[in-house]
């Protein structure tokens, strides 16, 4: 049955729009919509395409690999076509091409290769007689942009190939690898950018791509680009018969091949490293959004051959992609727990990596002015692992009718004037007795402090606004009745939230300080208090004095503690929970533990992605280390994350302290 008109009509509308995009992406390094919104538009095509075969046409998109090189740089051929490839996003969908590359073979002894897939920018590398003569960007397949000059500012890459003994070099080889930008250097360029009053990137795939085409060769070398080579395209005397080889040929010959390649002898042992990956990639310096797969063979790659240049012998397994774009409705306040006031943006549900996102962080006021992002913009939205979502910045030019976010004058919920501490970005409510400090106290208590099983942050808000619980004590005489007028809860439930409850008062006197609400007593303050002073009975006694004599605490936080501790309020409450049965006296837990990093002191500054700065905290001293809230000669590394505290930062530089990003964290607890 011929293909309707409405069909045809959407056919040559998606092929504008994919044709459109395609160009934005790849010439001009500046897409206008969100890789997955790209999918959607190319799968639709592609399947119309399939369904109405006689609709083919030798221009559409879908026979093509990319897009034309921009006017920009010299335009290249390539020795060999640089094919894209098919993407696979379930097991399903693996499986059903295992099977048709069986087929095709006619054996199922088949070995592949898995690779991260790099979320950067495709280049040919051109060696004749070993030596280096040219490098290019994938362009649209066939041709692309000559951008040699810029690439020798990336050391990785090795002028000729550096040969063992008198082995004689291929008199022709091209070799594909992908420059990127790690996240760590990604985060400083846009750091850069701000102070300097530039455009900053809204991700690392632009910030390479804009860097590796620069006019001026200088600006690409001070850009933090890097590559990995993951293959070969045409050869002229290379003595390997298997994918796998041509990577350990490449490595010993000076080339940057990634050492988390592997090789897989079934595809069910490919479907499990795609699921692992999927929940480890947060753990690397630079983006991966699948894993590409590859027959080992070339042998078999040859018989498999082909399809409009994307091969049959490799597939890329794509996961959801971490990224996205969709409208800010609004951006709403918190008051914290301390009375800082932190903005959120209300969004347009969207779907990243998996989970429908409806809000994220705005982090401060200062973050917003830098990045330029206004009411009613189209924004990216980004999600790591399982962390809070964030907006990175907004999708350019701004619509009309936008409008510019504006601080508060007077707290939303206690109408106190706001102040702003100088040196601090965060705006802060002074009143004491504003009830986010009881609210947000609460959710403090059950999420970090005591980490209460079954009660979580909606629970307490709803359990405030009936009055069931506005202090800790209250929380700790809640009843089963009580939690089941509450939407959610059964009897089952309910019981088993009470008893958590109960369970939760043998929690460490460490974090029950942390979660008493004291002004600048944050996880590593607290831990420190308790081993000092062991009781809660010498707090309570304690002077200004006596305080300062804590590891990591000078004189005005002392006063502020002392000040706590002497307030009447404050002392009745203590010993309210003191006669609930909760801990005010030093436990084993408390004490500091023998591990691998046992010697080593460290300390946390800013906003971490993937973890709150008191479990960082605990993680590294599980391994023995000491962590404090000052840098001095003594301590070994500063944990830097977002928004980080310009004093630490300084002091770390001027005496010679390592700086240590969230990933180097990670490398450290994990190894």
């Amino acid at each position: 049955m011929p293909p309707s008109k409405a069909v045809q009509r959407r056919v040559e509308e998606l092929r504008r729009l994919v044709d459109h995009h395609l160009y934005r992406y790849h010439v001009l390094d500046d897409p206008e919509i969100s890789d997955a919104e790209f999918d959607r538009l190319w799968d639709e095509l592609l399947e119309l395409e399939r369904r109405h075969p006689e609709l083919e046409t030798p221009d559409s998109p879908t026979a093509r690999i990319g897009a034309p090189p921009s006017d920009a740089f010299a335009k290249v051929a390539h020795p060999s076509a640089m094919g894209s490839l098919e993407k696979v996003t379930t097991g399903e969908a693996l499986e059903k091409w295992h099977d048709d590359v069986v087929k095709r073979l006619g054996t199922a002894d088949v070995v592949y290769v898995t690779e991260p897939k790099i979320d950067g920018l495709s280049i040919n590398l051109v060696y004749e007689d070993g030596v280096w003569v040219r490098g290019a960007t994938r362009g649209d397949g066939r041709r692309g942009e000559d951008v040699t000059t810029n690439l020798k500012t990336i050391r990785a890459i090795s002028s000729r190939l550096q040969l063992p003994g008198k082995e004689k070099p291929p008199k022709l080889l091209e070799i594909r690898g992908e420059v990127y930008m790690p996240l760590s250097g990604f985060r400083e360029l846009n750091e850069r950018l701000a102070a300097e009053g530039k455009k900053t990137t809204p991700n690392p795939r632009n910030a390479a791509a804009g860097s590796l085409r620069q006019k001026n060769p200088q600006i690409t070398a001070e850009r933090p680009l890097n590559i990995w080579i993951h293959g070969l395209g045409h050869t002229d005397g290379l003595p390997v018969e298997t994918h796998w080889d041509a990577l350990q040929w490449l490595r010993e010959r000076g080339f940057r091949t990634n050492p988390l390649a592997e090789r897989h002898d079934s595809i069910e042992s490919v479907a499990r490293a795609c699921a692992e990956w999927e929940q480890k990639r947060i753990e690397l310096d630079y983006e991966i959004d699948g894993l590409v797969i590859k027959v080992d063979s070339f042998a078999q790659q040859r018989r498999l051959g082909a399809l409009h240049d994307r091969p049959r012998w490799a597939r890329a397994f794509k996961w959801a992609p971490m990224t996205a774009t969709t409208k800010l409705e609004k951006i709403l306040i918190r008051v914290g727990r301390t009375g800082a006031l932190n903005p959120w943006a209300l969004l347009e549900p969207v779907e990243v990596g998996g989970v429908t996102v409806s809000r994220a962080t705005l982090h401060n006021e200062e973050d917003i002015n830098r990045k330029d992002i206004r009411v009613g913009d189209q924004v990216i939205v980004q999600r790591a692992g399982d962390v809070i979502p964030q907006v990175v910045g907004p999708v350019l030019p701004h619509a009309k009718g936008t409008r510019r976010f504006r601080m508060p004058k007077n707290c939303p919920l206690c109408g106190a004037e706001i102040v702003k501490p100088e040196g601090e970005a965060m705006h802060r409510c002074p009143n004491r007795a504003c009830p986010s400090r009881g609210l947000e106290s609460l959710i403090n208590w059950v999420q970090a402090a005591a980490d209460i099983e079954g009660v979580g942050e909606q629970s307490v808000r709803r359990l405030w606004e009936l009055g069931l619980v506005r202090s800790l004590p209250e929380l700790y005489r809640l009843t089963k009745e009580q939690l089941m007028e509450l939407d959610g809860y059964g009897e089952i439930s309910a019981t088993k939230a009470v008893e958590s409850i109960e369970a939760s008062k043998e929690i460490s006197f460490s974090r029950v300080l942390f979660g008493l609400n004291i002004p600048d007593v944050g996880w590593v303050t607290a831990q420190n208090l308790a081993r000092h002073f062991e009781n809660v009975d010498r707090l309570l006694e304690a002077g200004q004095e006596d305080v300062t004599e804590v590891d990591g605490i000078g004189p005005d936080r002392a006063e502020s503690i002392a000040e706590w501790f002497a307030e009447e309020q404050n002392r009745a409450l203590v010993a309210e929970l003191r006669g609930l049965g909760l801990r005010f006296e030093l436990g084993e837990e408390d004490r500091p533990k023998e591990g691998p990093l046992t010697g080593d002191t460290y300390v946390i500054t800013g906003t971490l992605e993937g973890f709150s700065r008191e479990q960082a905290a605990a993680a590294l001293e599980a391994l023995g280390a000491k962590v404090t809230n000052s840098v001095s000669k003594k301590t070994t590394g500063l944990v830097v994350g977002e928004e980080p505290g310009n004093s630490k930062l300084t002091k770390a530089q001027r005496e010679g302290v390592a700086l240590l990003t969230e990933q180097d964290l990670l490398k450290l607890l994990a190894g």
